[in-house]
């Protein structure tokens, strides 16, 4: 079955919701005008249930069935980033260094478009929980929601999840079971030298030397600790030392991030950057000080949950628009939490050729509209079938 009449209907008006949330970018947990507007639509449609400040500011509206039975979640991210756009498009942020730069306004009106069609028509048994989570760049509002109880307040079962794709065509869908998104670890090391005149430096110990060399050598955990068939990325992407010209100082700070596919691999990973840095450091004469946050798990596809949502999608986009073993990938997701915590998936759906993802030009795709609101609709009308 291709997409949803109803669903190409309503495209201009869920596209008006996407612009008008495009050009009212909010950030991390402080979302209140966009939860009001999610809350007030919710409400307009009928649902039965509408509660706010899940999660600090999360949303979730409960849409009862024909008949009682079990409840799935749909979850979509509401938080933009902290970015100036550059788009140039009619319905570009009115908010300066804030914009959607990552499609959270189009995964937001898709599932209030859903959520709309649901409630109007009911076709299913059970309850459909749709889910408008706060602050994922950055700020784990999905391991909030989850913290604050809300599997088990709407008793929910299964949960999916759903993000565009920039690269990948419209009417296009792709996932995997397993692996989908990396774990998001990050790191800064403090190195201690010993200061001093830039003209003599053997009498000093050089901590941005040192950095250089620590830098280097954190390279070898990627080339020569890890299995080449395994997905790992080791980046540095701070260094910070001195202040003037003549004067070697005291110390340097290193920054950056680790990302990795598996739990086993990300303990190595941790392990070996701590020996390394701290290795380094001493064989120089300094000293090495690490703090290793762990960020997002890896997001983590329950296979027969997964086996739904490809389903799911072939019947909406056709057998040969959907890719079932999509290449993993090394960015970061917190709808990780919720996979922890239920059985479910996250699935991609194209966004065509636009600008990537946390670009100042993307701007999200109106005509993957009713790809999005059809899979979603289909998707809980399969997993709680009228009786």
């Amino acid at each position: 079955m291709p997409i949803l009449n109803r669903a190409a209907e309503l495209q201009d008006e869920i596209a008006a919701w996407r612009r008008h949330l495009h050009q009212n970018p909010e950030i991390l947990f402080a979302v209140e005008q966009t939860a009001a507007f999610v809350a007030g639509k919710l409400r307009e449609f009928g649902v039965d249930e509408v509660a706010t400040g899940v999660g600090r500011t999360g949303v979730v509206g409960l849409i009862r069935g024909r008949a009682p039975g079990r409840t799935i979640g749909l979850r979509a991210d509401m938080d933009a980033l902290p970015i100036t756009e550059t788009s140039g498009k009619p319905w570009a942020s009115r908010t300066g260094g804030k914009m959607h730069a990552c499609g959270h306004d189009g995964h937001t009106a898709m599932l209030l478009g859903a959520a709309r069609y649901l409630a109007e028509t009911r076709n299913f048994s059970g309850n459909v929980a749709v889910i408008f989570q706060p602050a994922e760049e950055g700020g784990g509002g999905g391991n909030e929601m989850v913290r604050d109880g809300m599997m088990e307040r709407f008793a929910i079962e299964e949960v999916y999840g759903m993000h565009n794709l920039p690269g990948m065509p419209v009417g296009q869908f792709g996932t995997r079971p397993g692996p989908v998104m990396a774990a998001t670890d990050e790191f800064t090391i403090t190195i201690t030298g010993r200061g001093g005149h830039a003209a003599m430096p053997h009498k000093t110990i050089d901590p941005i030397v040192v950095g250089a060399q620590v830098v280097t050598a954190l390279q070898s955990i990627v080339s020569r600790s890890t299995d080449p068939i395994a997905s790992l990325v080791v980046s540095v992407t701070k260094f910070n030392a001195g202040f003037a010209h003549n004067v070697i100082p005291e110390e340097a700070h290193l920054a950056g991030t680790v990302r990795t596919l598996s739990n086993a691999m990300r303990d190595e990973a941790e392990i070996r950057l701590r020996q390394i840095a701290e290795g380094t450091a001493t064989a120089l004469g300094a000293k090495a000080r690490v703090s290793y946050h762990r960020n997002y798990p890896v997001t983590v596809n329950h296979i027969r949950e997964t086996g739904h949502a490809l389903a799911t999608a072939a019947e909406i986009a056709g057998a040969a628009n959907v890719n079932d073993a999509l290449d993993p990938m090394m960015g970061g997701e917190d709808f990780s939490y919720m996979l922890l915590s239920r059985p479910g998936s996250f699935v991609f759906i194209g966004n065509g050729d636009t600008a990537g993802l946390h670009h100042p030009a993307y701007d999200f795709n109106d005509e993957a509209i009713p790809y999005g609101v059809s899979y979603w609709v289909r998707l809980a009308e399969h997993r709680l079938a009228a009786a």
